[in-house]
Formats: C-alpha cells, structure tokens, sequence
C-alpha cells in the first residue's frame, strides 16, 4: 500500500497558489490509490518550533540516553521521521518567501538532516526511493534568462538538501511563477506568465500524481 507525504508551508491558507498544485496533485494521487495512506502536515497552520539545542541534540542521541527535555523534543522530531520513513511520495507545498524558502519548512527541513538520512559513498540513503515533488510559487518570475534568475534560492537549496539525503532520482518541481500579477498593477502585463506556468504546474501535477499510483 502506497503512501502519500502532503507538506504545505504557505502561511496564505486557501489562497496560496502554491497549496493549490499540490491540493491538485493529491486529489489525483488519491483517485489513483484508493487504498493509499495520506499524511498531511500544514507547517503554515501548524509550524514545528525551529531548531534549538536541546532539540539538536535528541536528533543526535539515543532516544533510550535521551533526557527528560530531549524526551520532549523527540516527540516531534520522531513523528517527522515516522512520517518521512512510510512516504512513498513526499510532496511539498512551497512559496517563495524572500527569494527562499519558508522558515516553517526549513524547521521541518532541520529535522531530517541527520546521519540518519545522509547519502552514503554512492550517494544512497533511505529516502533514496522516493519520490519527491515539489509545487513552488514565485510572485515575480526567476525562470533562466529573466532579469533576476540570480535571486532563485528556492529550487536550487531544495535540490542541495535533498542531493545530501541521497533524494535525487525521481525529483520534479512544478513551478507556478508571477502569482503577483493578479494584484500587483505594475506586474499587470505578464498575467500571461502566470496563467502559462499555473496551468502547465497543475496539469504536470495530474499527470505525475496518476503515474505515482
């Protein structure tokens, strides 16, 4: 039985672009897998508390040596890792924040970078055979060639991080850019772009969400 991961970080509730590619995808994957577990964290509703040293060091202990405030923080740092270990597809909601990525999902981020998850020599991990898909919105466009294609610290750290947990086989980003457009008058003439690249993020979705199944 197939597994669903569902990770959305857009603090934009339904109104996030962003949310919804991925709310595509998994209505798609659910139609195809009737039998599938579904596990659905909202970190823009319910974000993880960052990294602090306390936590730092449960992901690096034991949990039999844990202390009673490492106990605590393992709690969540060990339901993110259950979670992550019965995924069979890991599929990420993320809007850019910044020019990155939102503080929320890195939090999430943090706890599975661990020796648990690093690749090996061969580049080899446990998450190895997953699959991983990623749903950005951008409110500008930072595709090659455009004006600030420099500023795009989004795809290229999430394919850095995973690339580091041995996730690099099956990986695909959709990408949904110009979202500001719609409400940004000065952006008004390039509602082309974002009505290309949503359509084409949606329907990417659909497709990948029924040859996961």
């Amino acid at each position: 039985m197939a597994t669903l991961l569902h990770v959305d970080s857009s603090i934009n509730g339904a109104n996030s672009w962003s949310k919804k590619v991925t709310a595509t995808f998994a209505e798609e994957w659910r139609k195809a897998n009737p039998e599938g577990e579904y596990i659905y964290r909202d970190l823009g509703a319910e974000p993880i508390e960052h990294l602090t040293a306390e936590a730092y060091a449960a992901l690096n202990t034991d949990p039999a040596e844990h202390t009673p405030e490492q106990a605590e923080h393992w709690k969540v740092s060990g339901r993110v890792h259950a979670e992550v270990d019965a995924a069979d597809v890991i599929l990420l909601g993320v809007p850019m924040y910044n020019f990155s990525i939102p503080s929320t999902l890195k939090s999430w981020m943090d706890r599975i970078a661990t020796q648990k998850y690093a690749a090996d020599a061969d580049g080899r991990s446990p998450l190895s055979d997953k699959k991983l898909i990623v749903a950005t919105a951008r409110g500008g466009s930072y595709a090659p060639g455009t004006p600030r294609a420099s500023f795009e610290h989004q795809e290229p750290y999430l394919r850095s991080f995973f690339t580091f947990l041995g996730l690099t086989d099956d990986v695909h980003f959709l990408n949904t850019e110009m979202t500001l457009s719609h409400v940004v008058p000065a952006l008004e003439q390039f509602k082309h772009v974002f009505d290309a690249t949503s359509e084409q993020a949606h329907s990417r979705a659909r497709e990948l969400a029924t040859a996961a199944a």
